[in-house]
């Protein structure tokens, strides 16, 4: 399969599995940012129906006053009429290696005299699915790495943020409930990793997704941001692979994983 191979074929889910939580985007700004991604990058979104029909369209605009967005398609394409009359469709697209996945109901076709537009309700609920060319390690509870970098709206607001997981091509950082929330896209220069005593990092990251996460009594432990490591040089992804091997093989040796 080519490396830029992109798989728009649904990926089956359950809104109850708790397995899936992490890959969720259920907040409405979460939402309504990760939509308006696709729509200024004009990416392609394939529909699919429950009877198997499919084709491709683009975001047109997002009416989030009237929970509704639309969706620019081809008037001739005969898959439209058997899409409408299903009233539902699943939507896949791409932003980068992030392959976007959610349910669209309540479609109505509205055709113009220059363009056709699909409208449905927007979604509640998005799901996001990184495809991984690296392996991803969770330090040891008792490690302590971090990411020490200034909030981008408070330059005056240093913060040291607990890292989740890392692998060499991103790593996820846990936000605390009462630190303000950074908006999705955003790119921070200067982020400085402590992973361990040999192994510092400056990094650029960029913010992907955010995500809830809870504690062991079930109440909210802050939010998990997904992030993407962004001009690595050699010399740093050859001590970044480093720390990843190491920490794997000590997990194993703990039996963690």
């Amino acid at each position: 399969m080519p490396a830029d191979f992109q798989d728009t074929r649904p990926t089956p889910v359950d809104d109850a599995d708790a397995a899936l939580a992490e890959f969720r985007c259920e907040r409405p700004g979460e939402v309504l940012a990760l939509l308006r991604q696709v729509r200024d990058a004009d990416a392609p979104v394939a529909l699919s129906t429950p009877g198997g029909g499919s084709f491709t369209a683009s975001l047109w605009s997002i009416d989030a006053d009237r929970g509704v967005l639309s969706l620019q398609v081809e008037r001739a394409d005969p898959a439209l009429t058997g899409l409408v009359d299903g009233d539902e469709a699943t939507a896949v697209t791409y932003l980068d290696s992030i392959k976007l996945q959610f349910d669209l109901d309540g479609l109505v076709l509205v055709r113009g005299d220059r363009a056709t537009a699909l409208q449905g309700r927007l979604p509640r609920c998005i799901y996001r699915f990184q495809r991984r060319a690296a392996y991803r390690v969770r330090p040891p509870e008792r490690a302590t790495p971090s990411a020490s970098l200034r909030h981008p709206a408070m330059p005056e607001m240093q913060l040291t943020l607990r890292l989740i997981d890392i692998s060499s091509g991103g790593c996820g950082l846990l936000l605390p409930d009462d630190v303000p929330a950074l908006p999705l896209g955003i790119v921070l220069h200067g982020v400085r990793l402590e992973l361990d005593n040999a192994t510092r990092l400056e990094v650029t990251l960029r913010l992907l997704h955010a995500s809830s996460m809870q504690g062991a009594d079930g109440a909210s432990a802050g939010l998990r941001l997904g992030c993407e490591l962004l001009a690595v040089t050699p010399e740093e992804q050859r001590a970044l692979q480093r720390y990843i091997d190491l920490t794997q093989r000590r997990r194993r040796l703990l039996s963690l994983d």
